[in-house]
């Protein structure tokens, strides 16, 4: 596959491990919340029996209530900006045990294909690093298919000392003031994750690639790449602007 990618000129531009849902439960009491992994486009009740309402903050997410008790079963569809179809089941229980359905993307296979398939490329982006006590972070690759970006990153231990990841972040921070707490307000989580995420010996290396669902980045953004060692104090900061996400590489299809 590698040597079928070609460079995207223009932008154009998380993995639940769970089933697909199909059945939902809703009370009148109670608002359930469906947290779509793309925006929701458009939406088609059964019947008036169910409420519906697009949360314009995040408009990947739809509360649903029932208008009246014991109605009879009907149908709900979604479709959302991707071009998924999701279609459930909905019936009426007093007291759902469930409130909140994160609903995963229908075709994770591809990006996760996709992910391994890229760890070994060379690199084809340069200049966005980090280093701490003989460790170094790169971003080696920004690569684009459909609704996923992925993001190449190369983990180089020259210390003597196994580094052990706590975590991978992903989040948009100001560009004048990067605050080490910021992802848990903008954190960006990833679709699918490849490669070593566990600990990287001492005197070697290692590849992550990282699939994040489309997005922008505001101006007087960037998207930041927080990497953490565990129980230490190797921190690894990356920072990705748009002037380097507008050269990201198109991915050809699936044969």
């Amino acid at each position: 596959m590698k040597q079928l990618i070609i460079l995207l000129y223009g932008m154009g531009i998380i993995f639940s491990c769970a089933g697909q849902i199909t059945s939902i439960s809703i009370t009148s009491d109670k608002t359930t919340s469906l947290i779509f992994p793309f925006t929701i486009k458009h939406v088609d009740r059964g019947t008036k029996d169910i409420l519906v309402q697009q949360v314009m903050e995040a408009k990947n997410i739809l509360l649903v209530k029932a208008a009246i008790k014991n109605f009879s079963a009907t149908n709900l569809s979604v479709v959302t900006e991707d071009g998924t179809l999701y279609g459930f089941d909905i019936n009426y229980e007093a007291d759902p045990l469930r409130l909140i359905y994160h609903l995963p993307v229908k075709d994770p296979e591809s990006a996760s294909f996709y992910a391994k398939d890229i760890l070994d490329n060379p690199a084809n982006i340069h200049g966005i690093k980090d280093h701490s006590w003989g460790v170094m972070s790169k971003v080696t690759g920004i690569y684009v298919k459909d609704n996923i970006i992925y993001y190449q990153l190369k983990i180089i231990n020259k210390s003597a000392i196994d580094y052990d990841l706590d975590f991978l972040h992903f989040y948009l921070s100001d560009k004048k003031k990067i605050k080490r707490t910021a992802f848990q307000e903008n954190e960006i989580l990833p679709v699918i994750t490849a490669g070593n995420t566990k600990s990287i010996k001492a005197n070697s290396s290692s590849v992550i690639v990282a699939a994040i669902k489309k997005f922008t980045i505001p101006n007087g953004s960037q998207l930041v790449i927080d990497i953490r060692e565990q129980d230490g104090g190797r921190n690894l900061l990356m920072k990705v602007g748009n002037n380097k996400m507008i050269h990201a590489t198109l991915l050809p299809d699936l044969k």
